[in-house]
């Protein structure tokens, strides 16, 4: 039988419920409710911005999916924001024509992506592009009459030679025919036949290859996201001319990547990153910076900067100077991306952003050309800042305990989506003049007033060696004096990744263990990204031990401030490089009463076979497997060389396409552990991969939540009926 929960109880512990006011606990299937935004743009006026708002929705009780829309914002006046495009549909990176009186945008209708533009003097959106490799990243020419998209096009479809070395063992490129790249009456005249002669057998074999039954691998990346990738794929430009039936001009060829192109304020030349691949593209890790003459199509090397990868450039709005990303290639393990500026007409390149020592994020042009506007994680925060384009002092405009997620800047107007404890994410205006703010969107207000949260409380603490460690103590909602709850240890992936209040991607789950009452700590150890480059190059070598312990110092000092935290109720959970450290702690450390590791690396050496992401195995750990000192390196880093150890009760979960660490790891931590008859249980979702907590099914999200909490909850004693389950 239910207990019933008395009266007076609920009246003394949350009375707000019971005197009629409408604050209520944050739960799972307001995972729903959050809205986000993107891709904001302020129009050439100043007067308005487009943006994508990105919602869940669910049809037919169990089907999950998101939207996209494009919505108009109104800057000059206190309008509400007017919804543009409607239904099921996947409508991103919107793009104002010069004249402001259109919109490019990109649609997505299953696996194709096409351009499409919408009037904004009435009338339908109509489609544009017809790319049989699908199109996106729209830029309109400066005279509005084109617009520059890119393609993914595949090997198979280019026409050139390969300025590498073909590296299939013991064949050369045109030694089979290439079906992918016929049409279908050509293929009818080859030849092929299981029972022939070598060429023949070689073009039955080729035929099979066609519908990747098998699939055919000799690249070193093969592993994708979700699925192998046997072929590779070259990004390359093309212009559509508007209001033209003819065909789309390709502007660039061959194999080789034109990625993050921006016309010049003349329209005559475009900038991009790009490299001529000397040796396999899988083997190529760095970009320079090149220009295309529009009108030619020629493309060149515009800048090569030795020691650095150069990418995504854009030109000054006067045409004199281009901004572009540089990122030091020594130490690749823990780089950071600098801000950088040239002369359009070439020359040397100066760094901007030396005297930050952080990450540069997104960055905008003022309107004058005299200074760019960028974000960069700090410290758990994501600021907003300036810098002169000459060089000199870096300003912080705004962004205090919250995150700057997007932006656009044109005159005295920055409009930008912020998230910050109150509220998970909102679109605001700042004018740059007055230093005023308007909130501009109400996309989770409505749902929010009513809802109970809990706000971090920041510390710092100094570990022996002098190294400043970060962390945020959240307490469970409804917490009341003198009373002791079960604490939950969150641990941040990466592992150079960054935490705190203005971090979007764990504010839901926070919020939500603090609801089924929950107290929450959270640090970010050395490794991670926000405290510059000396600190994110902290865990060289040692990805175990040395953060193992900023993690737990962080919980050790947060019992010592806070004495409601139940010591002998501590939980432990994190994904990715987190699962990997979730793992390495309860091998090491036997005080927590269950554990959850999620979506993890949990031998180094296998990770290196299946995991896309295996080159942080080199540059992490400064070689490879099979040299023996690494390989006695990897084994004393490897969660699973510890599994004996491991007593916690632990549940595992994985997605079965996660191809960026690998499942096999996760089968071998689960294999071991239930060999030895530990306490272990395993979750593996279909068709998710990687990215399940964050971009996954929304309805898969609830559901990873809820089995994490359910996992905890079979070793918890609250002193009191969590607010979750507080009717």
């Amino acid at each position: 039988m239910k207990k019933k929960i008395p009266f007076l109880f609920i009246v003394f512990l949350f009375p707000a419920l019971v005197l009629g006011q409408v604050k209520k606990p944050i739960v799972a299937s307001d995972l729903m409710k959050i809205a986000t935004t993107g891709q904001i743009q302020i129009s050439p006026d100043g007067s308005k911005a487009v943006m994508t708002v990105i919602r869940k929705a669910v049809k037919n009780e169990n089907d999950y999916y998101y939207t996209r829309h494009l919505y108009l914002l109104y800057l000059l006046g206190e309008s509400e924001p007017t919804q543009l495009t409607f239904g099921d549909k996947n409508d991103n990176q919107p793009q104002w024509s010069p004249n402001g009186k259109q919109i490019a945008f990109v649609r997505t209708d299953g696996d194709k992506s096409q351009l499409w533009i919408l009037p904004l003097t009435g009338g339908e959106a109509s489609v544009i592009t017809k790319s049989e490799y699908g199109a996106g990243n729209p830029r309109w020419s400066p005279d509005g009459k084109k617009i520059l998209y890119s393609a993914s096009v595949p090997f198979s479809k280019i026409e050139a030679s390969t300025p590498w070395t073909f590296e299939r063992p013991g064949r050369i490129k045109d030694d089979e025919p290439d079906f992918k790249a016929l049409k279908p009456e050509e293929r009818k005249k080859i030849v092929t036949s299981p029972d022939g002669s070598l060429d023949e057998v070689r073009a039955w074999l080729a035929k099979n290859t066609l519908d990747n039954n098998p699939r055919v691998v000799w690249r070193q990346d093969l592993q994708g996201e979700l699925n192998l990738q046997p072929e590779e794929n070259f990004t390359h430009l093309f212009i559509k001319t508007i209001g033209s039936d003819e065909k789309d001009i390709q502007l660039t060829q061959g194999f080789q990547d034109f990625q993050s192109a921006d016309w010049s304020p003349d329209g005559k030349t475009i900038i991009c990153h790009s490299r001529v691949y000397k040796i396999h593209p899988d083997r190529e890790q760095d970009n320079d910076l090149w220009t295309i003459d529009v009108a030619s199509k020629a493309s060149k090397e515009f800048l090569t900067w030795p020691g650095y990868s150069v990418s995504n450039a854009s030109f000054s709005p006067d045409g004199t100077l281009l901004s572009f990303y540089a990122t030091h290639i020594e130490n690749r393990h823990a780089t950071q991306n600098q801000l950088a500026v040239i002369p359009s007409t070439g020359g040397k390149p100066t760094i901007l952003t030396a005297s930050l020592d952080r990450d540069i994020g997104g960055n905008v042009w003022s309107g004058d050309s005299k200074t760019i506007y960028f974000s960069s994680q700090t410290k758990g925060d994501i600021p907003l800042f300036s810098v002169p384009a000459k060089g000199g002092v870096i300003t912080k405009i705004f962004g205090d305990s919250n995150g700057v997620n997007d932006f656009d800047v044109r005159g005295d107007k920055v409009v930008y989506a912020l998230t910050e404890t109150k509220n998970p994410w909102e679109v605001y205006l700042y004018n740059l003049k007055d230093k005023t703010n308007r909130q501009l969107t109400k996309l989770n207000d409505a749902w929010m007033k009513d809802r109970l949260v809990s706000s971090p409380k920041e510390y710092w603490l100094t570990r022996p060696d002098g190294t400043r460690i970060q962390y945020w103590v959240q307490e469970p909602i409804g917490k009341k004096e003198g009373v002791k709850y079960p604490t939950i240890l969150n641990i941040h992936g990466g592992p150079s990744a960054m935490w705190g209040p203005g971090v979007f991607s764990m504010w839901h789950e926070y919020q939500l263990e603090n609801s089924w009452g929950y107290g929450l700590v959270y640090c970010n150890p050395r490794g991670s990204g926000g405290y510059g480059d000396k600190f994110k190059k902290g865990n060289f070598k040692d990805w175990g031990n040395g953060p193992a312990n900023d993690i737990l110092a962080s919980l050790d000092e947060a019992m010592k401030q806070h004495n409601w935290i139940d010591k002998d109720q501590l939980f432990v959970e994190g994904g990715s490089y987190a699962g990997y450290m979730v793992a390495w702690i309860v091998g090491h450390d036997n005080r927590f009463k269950a554990a959850n590791a999620q979506r993890g690396v949990y031998d180094l050496a296998t990770f290196m076979g299946e995991g896309n992401a295996w080159r942080l195995v080199p540059d992490h750990f400064g070689g490879y497997p099979w040299q023996k000192e690494t390989k006695a390196l990897l084994d004393s880093e490897s969660p699973l060389t510890y599994v004996e150890k491991i007593n916690t009760p632990l549940l595992i979960i994985h997605g079965d396409q996660d191809l960026r660490t690998g499942v096999i790891q996760s089968e071998m931590l689960y294999k071991s552990l239930k060999i030895m008859n530990k306490p272990v249980e395993y979750i593996r979702y279909p068709r998710e991969g990687h990215e399940l907590t964050r971009s996954g099914n929304p309805g898969k999200m609830m559901d990873h939540m809820l089995r994490v909490i359910e996992f905890f909850e079979r070793y918890t004693k609250h002193p009191e009926p969590p607010a979750a389950v507080v009717k």
